[in-house]
């Protein structure tokens, strides 16, 4: 009788055991999923605003056409941009577009500042702050996206995690950094 007590109390420890370390790789694969869904996310967010911004372009160019007659390059650039940034895919191939296409518009604003009445234009003036409001959305999601992006890199590389995202071919995955370019100092100019 002993002996069955003690193979039942063993049979229990051990089915007690089994369903506790499925539970806890159970529990890593769903916080490992949650976080891919995560950065999923967070990367629709970005392209939800980058496209806002590329609808706006088009009007930005028609606007400053009926002004800026001798800037045919600037507007040209940027069109070609947006549509470079429309195409791609990737958050370095986007994020490459982003800060092109970003650049451009800055050069926009600049060429701008040689045409009065485009500046007191009020189109011209609600684009360029809803624009310059996208920017700073872009930022934000871009920063929330790596954010996310680093937690998961993380965890898929932490034992024991690890283990479970090499077995189910989890990748790490790559942030929306800035380019060298972006990098660089912004030359500012002031003419007399």
């Amino acid at each position: 009788m002993a002996e069955f007590a003690l193979i039942a109390c063993v049979g229990f420890f051990v089915v007690v055991s089994i369903l506790l370390v499925l539970f806890y790789i159970v529990s890593i694969f769903n916080g490992l999923i949650s976080l891919k869904n995560n950065i999923d996310k967070s990367w629709a967010n970005i392209d939800v605003v980058l496209k806002q911004r590329s609808d706006l372009i088009p009007n930005l160019v028609e606007t400053v056409k009926g002004y800026a007659k001798y800037e045919k390059g600037v507007l040209e650039d940027l069109t070609k941009l947006r549509t470079a940034m429309m195409s791609a895919t990737g958050p370095s191939e986007k994020a490459r577009a982003n800060d092109a296409l970003s650049a451009s518009l800055k050069s926009i604003f600049a060429v701008a500042e040689n045409y009065p009445k485009l500046q007191a234009n009020e189109n011209f003036l609600k684009l360029q702050e809803q624009l310059t409001a996208m920017e700073n959305q872009i930022a934000d999601r871009r920063e929330f996206y790596n954010d996310s992006v680093v937690l998961y890199n993380t965890r898929i590389a932490s034992i024991p995690d690890s283990f479970a995202a090499s077995m189910l071919g989890m990748q790490p995955k790559e942030y929306f950094k800035a380019t060298e370019d972006e990098k660089k100092l912004v030359e500012v100019k002031i003419e007399n």
